[in-house]
């Protein structure tokens, strides 16, 4: 009662979209208490937020069930407004070939695609977001988790957690660890203010120092668990290239 409570709460304030839901499951906790802060949201909403995150991954690692209203109520938020493209500069893109309970096969160029990227602490690492600005069929949220990654380096054999969200849905999927799915191999490419591949950033989050344009391919060889819904996805394989800003923002 408590938790519908908050979330009633936090559904009259403002949206709070599946992106940021994606956040916490990208950290791979399974289990122990989840935390995430989010710039500029008051502190119900960050409460709220917390408490309907570490209801589902701990419901995914136990077996006990999500209630349909709590995850419902999270899908049924509209997206917010969406950059026409990934990169300025043009080159970002997505593509990845998904099997089992989703079956697509995602070739996603980057006129249309919104992707942001930002580094995380526990663990430390980066995290990447792609989705199509106009949704799509089935219409995809795809979270990359990369651990151990630092700024401008680049990276072989990399953990990497996913996330599967079908937006509009209550259907989520999540390796919720590292151990499933590999990038075999990265790349970083300073992106400096006011250059050409400054787009795609977070609103209110400058490219410039501390941003790179990220390039990776890899692979999963164990899908994707059901968080919410049912069976399992697998991603056999994927490649990117999105922006990632290693600056910490401001709490």
């Amino acid at each position: 009662m408590m938790l519908m409570g908050i979330v009633a709460i936090s559904s009259a304030w403002t949206a709070i979209s599946l992106r940021k839901f994606a956040v916490v499951l990208s950290h791979g906790n399974r289990g122990g208490v989840v935390t995430t802060i989010v710039k500029g949201v008051r502190r119900l909403q960050q409460r709220a937020l917390q408490a309907l995150a570490l209801t589902a991954v701990c419901g995914a690692a136990t077996g006990v069930t999500v209630a349909p209203t709590e995850t419902d109520a999270l899908a049924a938020h509209p997206l917010p407004t969406t950059p026409a493209g990934c990169l300025a500069s043009g080159d970002g893109y997505l593509r990845a070939h998904l099997a089992g309970a989703i079956d697509a096969k995602i070739d996603w160029p980057n006129s249309g695609t919104h992707c942001e990227g930002e580094y995380r602490d526990k663990p430390p690492g980066i995290r990447l977001s792609f989705q199509r600005a106009a949704g799509g069929t089935p219409n995809l949220l795809l979270v990359f988790g990369l651990t151990g990654v630092r700024a401008g380096k680049p990276a072989h054999a990399v953990g990497a957690n996913l996330t599967v969200i079908v937006q509009g849905k209550s259907r989520i999927y999540g390796t919720l660890g590292d151990t499933r799915c590999t990038v075999d191999s990265l790349t970083q490419r300073p992106v400096t203010a006011g250059s050409s591949a400054a787009g795609g950033t977070k609103t209110g989050v400058s490219a410039g120092a501390g941003t790179y344009r990220v390039e990776a391919r890899g692979f999963c060889t164990q899908p994707a668990h059901a968080i919410r819904g049912e069976g399992d996805v697998l991603v056999s394989t994927f490649e990117f290239a999105g922006l990632v800003n290693y600056q910490v923002p401001e709490k």
